[in-house]
């Protein structure tokens, strides 16, 4: 159902584009009054200003409600709580290597402060001569 959708969806967006590329924009009837009146005649005397502007209406209404009916199963789909997809983890064995590990980290007491011995700087070789 999701897919049939999403396939009406691209087609009404691909013919909504090519309906607006169709259309003429509201400068093009100056162009009528220096010799180019006759070139609406393709649709009738009353120009295709109605049958496009209507059949774009109408694929926009239908790509509103396609554009909401995907949010809605996207939406459905994406589970707020889901934990498919996640690995599992036992809660035993994670504090089991968290205890272990945080014995392996030296305490802030067992780490020698580095202004102690003035001394532990080494010395750099001259390479000025």
């Amino acid at each position: 159902m999701q897919t049939v959708i999403v396939v009406i969806h691209v087609i009404v967006a691909i013919s909504i584009i090519g309906l607006v590329l169709l259309q003429q924009g509201k400068g093009a009837d100056a162009g009528a009054s220096f010799g180019a009146g006759a070139s609406q005649t393709v649709f009738g005397s009353s120009g295709s200003g109605n049958f496009l502007v209507q059949t774009t209406t109408v694929l926009a209404t239908i790509f509103f409600v396609t554009s909401l009916t995907l949010a809605i199963f996207a939406k459905n789909q994406s589970g707020v709580g889901a934990t498919t997809g996640l690995p599992v983890v036992n809660q035993d064995i994670l504090e089991e290597t968290t205890a272990a590990n945080q014995s392996d980290i030296p305490q802030l007491e067992d780490v020698p402060a580095s202004n102690d011995n003035p001394n532990d700087v080494p010395n750099l070789p001259d390479n000025n001569n």
